[in-house]
């Protein structure tokens, strides 16, 4: 059975997708089925990280919401990032379009979200995933309620920020009157002199959630800039760590639970 995650921060600029990216790749590289669907529509941009190039997309997710093609349309193969001949997983992207004339239709007239719901089902079923992120829009909107109610996990990414702080605990009060409790904290971009274990104590006890993960604030991350999957290029570096840490977490549970059912 297909787990779906959804990948969450309450402002921009948290590595939010960055995050959603090397997880679908670290979940592929262990022989899984991943697709990755970009609900960001008014700010997409996880298709860069991938690699897919926008101008020969011939379906995004926005031509699936106004009944112009089949959700499956949407997918493309990005296995090819994983850069390995002996990968037995795949990965899939649902992107969103980057076109202007797009974007400022879906803020002029919306969309039917509910059609979005049935379009994640239709996707589980017809690339037959064993994973389905949710790469979802900053703050909280329609869709991202949406996309909250219906996973089964919920990664929440912020920084140590005052804003990101109380924005957070909006977002953790809100996930958790949706009936979420399977939530897990990323701490990003973190000053390196800081004490990351009075740091990760701290916000397990003022959020009552387990903190997966403190990333420092570091020039490789800078330095790659979005181009390509950060953890194939520095796979013992804290974020690689994390993500690797979200990876068997997520897996285990799933067997457990594919064993108790």
């Amino acid at each position: 059975m297909c787990q779906i995650i959804s990948v969450h921060s309450f402002r921009g600029g948290t590595g939010k997708s960055n995050l959603t990216a090397n997880l679908a790749a670290t979940m592929a590289l262990q022989g899984l089925k991943v697709g990755v669907v970009d609900t960001d529509i008014q700010s997409p941009g996880i298709h860069l990280i991938f690699g897919l190039d926008e101008d020969r997309l011939n379906y995004s997710l926005n031509d699936y919401l106004w009944g112009n093609c089949e959700i499956e349309d949407t997918a493309y193969d990005v296995s090819n990032v994983l850069g390995t001949q002996d990968v037995t997983g795949s990965l899939y992207l649902i992107p969103s379009s980057i076109k202007a004339s797009q974007i400022a239709r879906i803020l002029r007239e919306g969309y039917d979200v509910a059609r979005l719901n049935d379009g994640f089902n239709e996707l589980i079923q017809a690339l037959d995933l064993d994973y389905l992120l949710i790469d979802t829009h900053p703050g909280l909107n329609e869709e991202t309620l949406l996309s909250i109610a219906i996973s089964d996990r919920l990664v929440v990414i912020l920084r140590p920020d005052r804003q990101d702080y109380q924005g957070t605990a909006v977002t953790l009060e809100v996930a958790r009157k949706l009936g979420m409790l399977n939530i897990m904290l990323v701490v990003n971009k973190v000053l390196p002199n800081s004490d990351f274990g009075v740091l990760q104590e701290n916000m397990e006890a003022t959020y009552k959630t387990n903190v997966v993960g403190v990333v420092p604030l570091s020039e490789e991350i800078v330095q790659l800039g979005s181009r390509d999957i950060f953890c194939l290029h520095y796979p013992n570096h804290p974020l690689s760590l994390t993500v690797g840490n979200i990876t068997n977490q997520l897996i285990q549970e799933k067997q457990m639970l594919a064993v108790g059912g």
